[in-house]
């Protein structure tokens, strides 16, 4: 989805013009993929301009930057208040932010410590990841050919830039074959998550989702969707998930700051349940866009601009 030109992006503590925010081209993110980062939603409210979870979104940030030895410049208060200004100075009610830390221009060569660690925060407007009719029609996906990272080759809880190589690889895959999203399996065999989106299967009225070692990113929004899910009264399993329960699962869905939640209608060009999202992921739908769209929020997720 092409990206909507706005006037202003902060850059280490100044907002820049749009074309003027740039990076050196021997900066070390360019040739080694030492970038962290978050994806955040701000929504249109009933009450307001507000940003879903900023305070788990930033938490995680700056735990992906911990694990890479590469501490960030300014507090979590002050990319709060960054944030924000950011949206207000481009008039936005409702748009996509996106933060990244940085290692610039420095030393070239593999050892990133001698490199500056710089940090900036873009906003746009941005409608569904996965295209019109996602949320409400399904989207048909394939298992990929590309497995997620073995166990300790390098951190999959980090939002790290490099790791998205894998991602990318998943994602080309299914779009050339004509699907909307990959799904990856992890070096056991079983379900890890999608490119960019955790994963949730659910069969005879329990909710399966894969558990942190199965190489997935901890996500905000798979954490607040088994909130919601248990508050409603569904049976929650973390655990492995075979390939095969996709295939006889009655319903099948994705979350993520930019998937939200969206139904799988078919895996591999087998059929999930009646072909259509059913009930249950229309439940959680309904109780997160309560959230989102009408500020119904009992669990403080909402940070208003």
């Amino acid at each position: 989805m092409p990206v909507k030109k706005v006037e202003k992006i902060w850059m280490n503590g100044t907002l820049v013009n749009w074309d003027d925010a740039k990076i050196h081209v021997l900066s070390h993110v360019i040739h080694y993929g030492s970038s962290w980062f978050e994806g955040i939603r701000c929504y249109d409210t009933k009450k307001g301009s507000a940003i879903f979870r900023l305070d788990a979104h930033l938490r995680r940030l700056f735990d992906s930057t911990k694990m890479y030895r590469s501490p960030i410049p300014y507090t979590a208060q002050q990319l709060e208040v960054a944030t924000k200004e950011t949206i207000r100075v481009n008039n936005l009610k409702a748009c996509y932010i996106r933060p990244v830390v940085y290692r610039g221009y420095g030393d070239v060569g593999v050892n990133p410590l001698g490199c500056p660690i710089d940090v900036f925060i873009a906003v746009w407007e941005w409608g569904s990841y996965l295209g019109g009719g996602a949320l409400e029609d399904g989207i048909d996906v394939r298992v990929a050919s590309w497995n997620r990272a073995a166990p300790n080759t390098f951190p999959t809880m980090a939002k790290a830039g490099g790791n998205y190589l894998n991602s990318q690889l998943i994602k080309m895959e299914a779009i050339v074959e004509g699907y909307s999203e990959g799904i990856a399996l992890g070096v056991d065999g079983n379900i890890s998550e999608g490119s960019g989106e955790n994963l949730f299967v659910i069969r005879d009225g329990v909710i399966h989702t894969s558990p942190l070692v199965a190489a997935i990113l901890p996500g905000i929004t798979r954490a607040s969707v088994m909130t919601l899910a248990e508050e409603l009264g569904f049976k929650i399993k973390e655990m492995n998930i075979p390939r095969e329960l996709l295939y006889v699962a009655d319903e099948v869905f994705f979350t993520g700051t930019a998937a939200e939640i969206t139904p799988i209608r078919s895996v591999d060009k087998i059929v999930v349940g009646e072909g259509k999202p059913g009930p249950i992921t229309r439940r959680l739908q309904e109780a997160f866009f309560d959230v989102v769209h009408n500020a119904n929020d009992k669990y403080n997720w909402l940070n208003f601009v």
